[in-house]
């Protein structure tokens, strides 16, 4: 049977079997008493006289078998802690922390799900390496290490994505091209991201190299092409830094615009190799949903997108606002942003290339305001410097939206010692099989 056949057999039958029951420890020593054993002759079966009984059956347990890993590699990469968790009990077991880390401070909704929690990530990374005998490898990062573990098929990873990968380890071979070695310096090439559209079917290939040179470049894209004809660009990368980053500055166009397309709540977005963009937009457009729904935005709202990242959630606002002042420090975001900004015909949008946090502070300085200010910082959350500069500013409503339940409780509980009562939030599962989950909460002034 094939990985592939297995899958979807696990994929109907998700819900994970319990594994046999563990004899439990009871911290006491069992003592245990030596004696001389008597020789025996094996071969005549026999014992010194008198002594000669019959042996008794030895009494064996049937053991249970283990419960199979629907991925070969769980537990090895450490990308997917909950992987062979049943869905449901998935979900629970988010809502739970979230409502634990957030009851102080709000009424916690009931966490948003998948119908099919697998397959969901649009961007796909791979690392490249070789074995002792110069067999290519490809993967992810062992948890907390830079030890390569081999991904032939991840299955929360695009399934174009992860092929690609594969054909491109056969093809290194065919044209004789190194993969780099950390320790040593010595070797070309590095990783593969690809990311794809998901209404689009668009697909961006970035191959990521230790130096602008990669041998009979042409011939190697017209080989790519061929296997997968669907890849609709291919960009290269040079990362000649020692460095756990994985793109560097430089980047070339080998095929196609350099960059993909594609539509999110209704919105057209371009996304470059560089640019932010949700891993899971199928729960992106809940989120982002549930995100304007709590703004409560009317037509005559003033709104900051803080983070805007390529403008995502200030442009699919932008119809419900009045204006949209969206801010980015990353300079390739914001011109991406522009770009879609025009893509889409919205006029009532401006981009700013500065950090949002100081941004906001010379807009209160200047005398301006803002009626809701929506916030979508990076895992570690915002610093105090940032926090206060929101508050300087004194906008009605805060949307701020998390990927990290723990530091939303941190920043809510200074938000909420500052003018501000937070009323509602709703968790967005756009990881499953892993432990995060994102959450997007509304704050009021007081």
């Amino acid at each position: 049977m094939t990985s592939e056949k297995k899958f979807k057999n696990n994929k109907k039958n998700y819900k994970a079997k319990p594994a046999g029951k563990q004899k439990q420890w009871t911290g006491k020593k069992e003592s245990v008493k030596y004696t001389e054993k008597k020789k025996t002759d094996f071969k005549k079966n026999t014992a010194p006289k008198g002594e000669q009984k019959k042996a008794a059956p030895k009494k064996t347990e049937a053991k249970k078998p283990a419960t199979k890993s629907l991925c070969p590699v769980h537990g090895k990469c450490g990308g997917c802690q909950l992987l062979d968790m049943p869905y449901e009990q998935q979900l629970k077991r988010k809502q739970t922390e979230v409502a634990k880390l957030l009851k102080p401070y709000c009424q916690v909704e009931k966490i948003i799900g998948m119908d099919d929690p697998f397959h969901y990530r649009n961007k796909v990374h791979a690392v490249f390496g070789h074995k002792k005998d110069g067999t290519v490898i490809s993967g992810i990062y062992q948890e907390g290490t830079h030890f390569i573990v081999p991904v032939d098929e991840c299955l929360i990873e695009d399934q174009r994505a992860d092929a690609i990968i594969r054909d491109i380890r056969g093809l290194l071979k065919s044209f004789k091209i190194k993969t780099y070695n950390e320790d040593t310096g010595y070797g070309l090439f590095r990783h593969v991201l690809i990311r794809t559209g998901y209404h689009s079917g668009q697909i961006m290939v970035v191959l990521v190299l230790g130096s602008p040179i990669l041998p009979s470049k042409n011939n190697f894209v017209k080989a790519l092409r061929k296997l997968h004809p669907e890849i609709t660009t291919i960009v290269l990368n040079v990362n000649g830094q020692k460095t756990s980053m994985v793109l560097g500055e430089k980047e070339t166009v080998l095929y196609g615009k350099g960059y993909i397309e594609d539509e999110l709540c209704g919105k057209t977005f371009r996304i470059s190799s560089k640019s932010f963009y949700q891993v899971n937009p199928v729960q992106t457009e809940k989120l982002y949903g549930k995100a304007i729904e709590l703004a409560g935005l009317t037509g005559k709202e003033r709104v900051i997108d803080a983070y805007c990242g390529i403008g995502t959630i200030g442009l699919i606002a932008s119809d419900k606002a009045k204006e949209v002042i969206s801010v980015e420090l990353n300079f390739d975001a914001v011109r991406d942003a522009i770009a879609n900004a025009k893509r889409n015909g919205i006029k009532n949008v401006r981009f700013y290339n500065n950090d949002a946090g100081v941004f906001m502070r010379q807009m209160a300085d200047a005398g301006e305001s803002a009626d809701v200010v929506f916030m979508d910082p990076p895992r570690s959350g915002s610093d105090e410097k940032f926090l206060s500069s929101v508050i300087t500013l004194h906008p009605k409503k805060i949307v701020y939206v998390s990927c990290d339940p723990t530091t939303l409780a941190r920043d809510l509980k200074y938000l909420t010692k500052h003018g501000y009562k937070a009323r509602r939030a709703i968790p967005v599962d756009m990881f499953p099989a892993t432990e995060h989950c994102e959450n997007c909460a509304l704050l009021e002034r007081k």
